[in-house]
């Protein structure tokens, strides 16, 4: 492995403050998924970009992409089904695509598995969720869109043949729907049904989101027979000034050790998960489930609100988790969207959103938060390796890594430092923003104290573009805080006014006893995923370099405080390509 020291003169590059996360707070600074384009929405792929696609992230040959469905697994094959437009780049026409694997990583697409047909679902068929019933017979809930004012009823498919291995064909028997809104309920805010679990008293339940007012709620239905369905007289649970609940993901976690669970008791601890309409992101809480009353209650140690804890503090959205029987686990699997933002570059490309990698996920020993980490089948992908270890790095140095392909690698990383009293004061003001906002004020380029330091992906030679994943430490009254940032801001040097590029953060919840911190990057040409502190805090970036692209990237470690950081240890890789095929 080869090793460049850059000067502090190298990395003191012009400051450029973006502190636009407030103003955009409302879409997350993207498009929502339904916004239509009805010029666009069948204007077929000619010519198919390929700088900027990725190489191990699931995408299709073409075309728009957006919610991973009912992901599952049966008879030995992982299911994927995902909204997908077959004519055009950018949402409309929706159907249910379908892909199976054996690996999580590896696909072999199919022909679309639900696709609007019947009077039930004519406008549309939108996201839901799989359940394997009793006699290992799997069935899907689904939304659909019965008319042009887009009111939303809940639908289901069965497999036309059991013994087909990649369960091609699904059959929408005509006793559909079963589930349409009562006058109480918003029927244009009312879907993304749940996969099913069943209570000691043997009925089914599933939970859908909607809207009171500017209430989320998380909508319950009970059956006994998967076919006639009756909505319980309170919702799972709600929370005040969140807006419309999509994709809602509710399940049990294990209070020990990193082991899925599929079974609903009293015994385990739960998660709730919504992704909000209105902001564009994940949020969840940890805590209990009456049984008996069909309630939710968050502990006190979860923050009920936009406020609280994120799966990913980034660029990630309509996750849809399941239980992984074949190796015990809960997985989870959410979509990235397209941060140029305007139709017409997708239309360009021939091509708009990623599946996100796999991730297997688990409460944290705290009980507190999830602990989220790539699948392990993804390391099949990793080629040439590159490490590093002890490399001393003084303020404002940086040093190369090189022997791997930039553009497409998968890096681990343990830094430390010897003491924490160099670190920040955090400034009080600061309590009431959002991580993204103190990362705005305190980039990578703000010398600080204790950080920044991390790894600049996606990096031109000359750093006129780069994607700094970063942690800064900051001493509070109490305690010290940990800030983690994915800052997109220097990402690339295309310029329009719609490029959304900004400074993704969460704070890290870690004991710093030991002095370290490690960091976990996933870089695959457009996309940056980051786990920090052993996927505590997850970060998730789009970006669109024009410098930096393919063999022309580059990689650095960098230390911008006045702090002496150590890499301990560096593993990196190069990422080969899975195979769709």
């Amino acid at each position: 492995m080869e090793l460049y020291n850059k000067s502090s003169s190298r990395w003191a590059l012009p400051i450029i403050l973006v502190c636009f996360f407030v103003v955009l707070l409302s879409n997350n600074g993207v498009l929502a998924s339904h916004k239509v384009f009805i010029h666009l929405q069948d204007t077929s792929a000619v010519n198919i970009k390929t700088i900027g696609r990725t190489g191990y992230h699931f995408q299709p040959p073409k075309h728009w992409i957006n919610d991973p469905n009912a992901p599952m697994y049966f008879n030995g094959y992982y299911h994927l089904f995902y909204q997908y437009n077959p004519k055009g780049s950018v949402w409309g026409n929706i159907v249910w695509a379908h892909s199976v694997s054996e690996d999580l990583i590896n696909w072999i697409n199919l022909e679309p598995a639900i696709y609007p047909s019947k009077p039930f679902d004519k406008y549309g068929t939108w996201s839901g969720s799989a359940t394997i019933l009793p006699g290992n017979k799997p069935i899907i809930l689904y939304t659909g869109i019965v008319d042009a004012n887009k009111t939303q009823v809940q639908n289901y498919a069965v497999p036309a043949n059991l013994s087909d291995p990649y369960l091609r064909e699904w059959i929408k028997p005509d006793n559909n729907p079963l589930i349409v809104p009562d006058i109480s309920i918003n029927k244009t805010q009312f879907r993304d049904p749940t996969t099913a679990w069943m209570g000691k008293d043997g009925h089914w339940r599933i939970i859908m989101g909607s809207l009171r007012k500017k209430r989320g709620l998380a909508i319950m239905y009970r059956s006994k027979d998967f076919m006639r369905w009756i909505k319980a007289k309170h919702p799972l649970h709600s929370t005040a000034n969140t807006g419309n609940w999509e994709c809602p993901d509710f399940f049990p976690v294990s209070l020990q050790g990193s082991n899925g669970l599929d079974k609903y008791d009293e015994n385990s601890k739960y998660v709730l998960k919504n992704s909000m309409d209105l902001t564009r992101f994940e949020y969840y809480t940890v805590g209990t489930y009456d049984i008996k009353k069909d309630r939710y209650i968050p502990d006190n140690t979860s923050v009920d609100s936009w406020k609280g804890l994120r799966l990913d503090y980034g660029n990630f959205y309509a996750s849809k988790s399941f239980y992984d029987p074949s190796k015990n686990r809960r997985i989870t699997w959410g979509w990235a969207n397209e941060s140029d933002i305007m139709p017409d570059d997708d239309k360009e490309k021939g091509w708009a959103g990623i599946q996100l990698i796999p991730r297997k996920l688990w409460l944290d020993p705290s009980g507190k938060q999830l602990v989220q980490w790539p699948v392990e089948e993804l390391e099949t992908l990793r080629k040439q390796k590159v490490q590093l270890s002890n490399k001393k790095l003084n303020k404002g140095e940086m040093v190369e890594v090189q022997g791997i392909t930039p553009a497409q690698a998968d890096i681990e990383v343990t830094f430390s430092f010897s003491s924490l009293d160099k670190a920040e004061p955090f400034d009080p003001s600061w309590a009431d923003l959002y991580a993204q906002d103190v990362c705005a004020i305190k980039g990578s380029t703000i010398q600080g104290g204790l950080g920044p330091f991390g790894l600049a992906t996606l990096a031109s030679q000359n750093l006129e573009e780069y994607t700094p994943v970063f942690f800064r430490i900051f001493k509070a009254q109490q305690n010290y805080k940990v800030l983690m940032c994915s800052d997109a801001t220097r990402s690339t040097l295309k310029y329009n006014e719609t490029m959304y590029k900004p400074s993704f953060a969460g704070y890290v919840d870690v004991d710093l006893a030991d002095k370290k911190l490690s960091l976990r990057s996933l870089i695959d040409n457009s996309v940056v995923e980051s786990f920090g502190a052993g996927g505590k805090t997850c970060i998730t970036s789009r970006v669109y370099p024009t410098l930096a692209i393919t063999n022309k990237a580059h990689l650095f470690a960098f230390n911008n405080g006045t702090e002496s950081i150590t890499i301990k240890t560096l593993d990196a890789w190069s990422m080969g390509n899975a195979k769709i095929e």
